[in-house]
């Protein structure tokens, strides 16, 4: 995205830049590299500081610098944390970047203490807002009252924002005590409507299509119960998941159990896809009956390619599946009434078609990456400018 307003110069004359702080180089690269190219095309000098697994080459074929380091995932771990703190301290003194974007909370909370005392520019996005906000059990509800006092102090700084995916999570952080004049929405991070084009649908049986980490908060126990329910009635209808478990989150499904759903009637299990594409192409109905999300991706790409949707009427979701115009929407953790939808739509082929146009208009017109990609360089811009 080629962009011609001049960036404001470092002391030394070079460009500004941008340092993105990311726990994993996959979210990195599948929820960021929409935004980390348009700061490049805008004049950012790009660095990565992240966990590298097999995501290293890729960043840095993009041209940007690529700064490795460990985030302890999932478990409550201090001596793991300080050393991830003592690392990021030691990238930004290392670069001295003019602006940071942590990307998602863990990132925001150990990014925000390694800057303290720094004169730089955050952007905060706080998306998802994952088990500690889902959850009710008890150590969730002391976990999240911790968090909440923990981002007013980070957030409530000099030229830092949170940076929100939809209106409830905008309320959430304004509920949380975070002042209004601190959170921005920008709706997630873009897709490629270049790339990810409409497609007729596949021959076959209807076949669903769930794409993301499986976990119980993304609602895949739900709709493989719904599937089973659906199955059992003599529905041929065939499901289609593409995602892996993620032990380090308190809520994924076993290895076991997702290899199991795979010899079940009618049940795909793709593992990780690389191409998304491919996904997309084998499958009628893009679902997702998750608890809650930012802006979920997975409907977004399927929204691009002309799939009509079934999410579950919870923040996030029902940004992008919109109630009988790019979809339907049910309660949360409801099988029963899952299948019914999902079967009414199996059933009606022409409202599948009106559905999955208006969701790839709804992808060109409001998440496009170059809309998404001007939006962010312009809170970089912003941000850059007011006085430290």
């Amino acid at each position: 995205m080629a962009d011609t307003v001049q960036l404001p110069r470092r002391a030394d004359g070079g460009v500004p830049r941008l340092l993105f702080v990311v726990t994993e180089d996959w979210f990195f690269l599948s929820h960021r590299l929409p935004m980390a190219r348009a700061a490049r095309a805008a004049g950012f000098e790009v660095h990565v500081a992240t966990n590298v697994a097999d995501g290293g080459a890729a960043i840095e074929r993009e041209g940007f610098a690529l700064h490795p380091m460990r985030f302890a995932r999932g478990r409550l771990a201090p001596l793991a944390t300080l050393a991830s703190i003592r690392e990021l301290h030691r990238v930004h003194r290392r670069i001295a970047p003019d602006l940071v974007h942590h990307v998602a909370l863990q990132a925001t909370i150990l990014g925000s203490l390694a800057t303290l005392g720094r004169p730089v520019a955050r952007v905060n996005a706080i998306t998802g807002l994952g088990y500690a906000f889902i959850s009710e059990t008890r150590k969730a509800r002391i976990v999240r009252a911790a968090l909440g006092r923990l981002l007013r102090f980070l957030v409530a700084r000099p030229r830092s924002v949170a940076l929100v995916q939809n209106p409830d999570d905008r309320a959430l952080l304004q509920g949380l005590g975070i002042a209004a004049e601190r959170i921005v929405l920008i709706p997630g991070s873009g897709v490629d409507v270049d790339r990810l084009v409409p497609m007729p649908e596949p021959p076959g049986p209807v076949t669903l299509g769930f794409v993301g980490r499986l976990l119980d908060d993304k609602g895949i126990r739900v709709l493989v119960a719904a599937h089973r329910l659906m199955r059992a009635k003599g529905s041929a209808i065939d499901l289609l998941i593409a995602g892996t478990p993620d032990p380090a989150n308190p809520a994924s499904v076993s290895q076991r159990e997702a290899e199991a759903w795979a010899r079940e009637p009618g049940v795909t299990w793709l593992g990780y896809v690389q191409d998304i594409t491919t996904v997309w192409a084998r499958a009628h109905i893009a679902v997702l009956p998750s608890r809650r999300e930012g802006l979920p991706k997975s409907l977004l790409e399927a929204a691009a390619c002309g799939r009509p949707m079934v999410a579950t009427d919870v923040p996030g979701c029902r940004e992008v599946a919109i109630p009988w115009q790019t979809g339907l929407l049910v309660p949360p953790d409801g099988p029963g009434a899952l299948a019914t939808v999902i079967e009414m739509l199996a059933e009606t082929p022409d409202l599948r078609a009106r559905f999955g146009a208006a969701a790839r208009r709804l992808a060109e017109e409001r998440f496009a990456s170059d809309a998404i990609g001007r939006a962010v360089v312009e809170l970089y811009r912003r941000l850059l400018a007011e006085p430290s």
